[in-house]
């Protein structure tokens, strides 16, 4: 197949934000029969029509004037923060929704993994579900049945295939999922975010198992925060920020590019999207890294730090803490909590602090998230929030001997 075989021209998504105003059952009724008899109502709302009835007229562009093209055989990394535009692009070129400007041209069958279990029937079972999702992506039933052991067995669903899928984990339903997805011979595979559900084992499957589609000749379009698997797997990296297309070219650039969105080591990402059901009741807004008394973006990793979070609590805990969660290249290293188990938090502003030793970290770029935690439910979260970057201090560090992403204090002894 000569030629792109993804072709994205001026591609914009628009969503409005805000809600459609009613007061009751019965006026809304009363609004509707007057404006099917032809009179004015001067609480009648029309559904859709341009302003009116909406609480709010702010206008959302998920995406923005992009443009690219894909030829076959490329492996393309998307990366960028939540909230950039990516998944409302993959959902676009899967065809789940439509562009409000622009257009997509794909050749080739699309085989697409955007959410955990999409085109499931919680009543089928696995067996079952293998054939539908299938059927849904434009194969045929000879087709399916040759791939379907090798389904099975990648999956890991050998003993539950028979059973409805409603029983099964989140785990078990990506698994199962990609492997139909992977196995059904797309020319073009779209993977989000979905398998960081997966442990990691399955992960580096499913990489592998990408690495091998992407070297038969196909096209992946591969969504991920993990940027260890975005460098290994892929060779171009396209960066989304606010909806935008910011950056098209060599991966290494691509993901160095969007590290440094987040560097810096003063306040909370502008766009950092915190999750949960405590969503709205804590309010980190700002992160400060502090090395010798004083605010730093790039950190000597032989001196001690600390990690400021400031915040609001819109209400009083009886029990919460404050956690960092610190990456590399999408790899989880570690979780560092603020307070011990049943430590109260009033209503007000905050200020925690997390003191590192010298000598842990070693050169490189990491990244943190920031969660809080009140009980068994009651939580929120939010991913790349800010990057620590340390800098290489070369032969002071003995990068000869010393690899890999922390430093572990151990003790050794040689006899003879």
């Amino acid at each position: 197949m000569s030629g792109p075989v993804i072709q994205v021209e001026g591609l914009s998504k628009r969503y409005r934000l805000g809600t459609l105003s009613h007061q009751s059952l019965r006026k809304d009724i009363q609004s509707g029969w007057a404006r099917f008899r032809g009179k004015d109502d001067p609480n009648s709302c029309v559904v859709g029509q341009r302003g009116a009835g909406l609480d709010s007229e702010e206008v959302l562009w998920a995406l923005k004037d992009v443009s690219f093209e894909v030829n076959q055989g490329d492996v393309v990394g998307i990366v960028g923060r939540n909230g950039a535009g990516k998944s409302t692009l993959l959902k676009i070129l899967s065809r789940v929704t439509t562009p409000t400007e622009g257009l997509a041209r794909l050749r080739g069958h699309v085989a697409s993994l955007l959410e955990v279990g999409t085109g499931f029937h919680p009543e089928l079972t696995g067996r079952e579900n293998i054939f539908l999702n299938g059927a849904i992506l434009g194969m045929r039933r000879g087709e399916i049945e040759r791939k379907l052991d090798e389904i099975i067995a990648f999956a890991e669903v050998d003993r539950f295939v028979d059973t409805p899928v409603k029983r099964y984990s989140s785990g078990m339903y990506v698994r199962l999922a990609f492997a139909v997805a992977a196995h059904l011979d797309p020319e073009i595979l779209i993977v989000d975010e979905v398998l960081a559900v997966g442990d990691i084992q399955f992960q580096r499957k499913c990489l592998g198992k990408m690495g091998s589609v992407a070297k038969a000749g196909r096209t992946v379009l591969f969504v991920s925060h993990n940027l260890g698997a975005v460098r290994s797997l892929c060779s171009r990296a396209l960066l989304f920020e606010r909806g935008r297309l910011t950056f098209d070219g060599a991966v290494e650039e691509g993901v160095a590019l969007y590290e440094q969105t987040f560097s810096g080591g003063q306040g909370i990402a502008p766009d950092a999207r915190f999750t949960g059901p405590l969503q709205n009741d804590i309010h980190v807004d700002r992160l400060t890294c502090v090395q010798s008394g004083k605010p730093v973006s790039v950190l000597d990793p032989l001196v001690p730090f600390r990690i400021e979070l400031q915040g609001v609590a819109k209400r009083s805990f009886q029990v919460l803490d404050l956690n960092l969660g610190v990456f590399h290249d999408g790899i989880y290293l570690t979780t560092c909590f603020d307070a011990p188990p049943e430590v109260a938090l009033a209503q007000g502003t905050f200020c925690s602090t997390f003191d590192f030793p010298a000598n842990v970290f070693l050169p490189g770029r990491y990244t943190i998230a920031v969660g809080a935690s009140a009980s068994i439910g009651e939580w929120t979260w939010a991913p790349d929030v800010a990057a620590l970057e340390f800098a290489d201090k070369g032969i002071e560090l003995g990068v000869d001997r010393r690899r890999g992403v922390i430093v572990i204090p151990y003790a050794a002894e040689r006899r003879q």
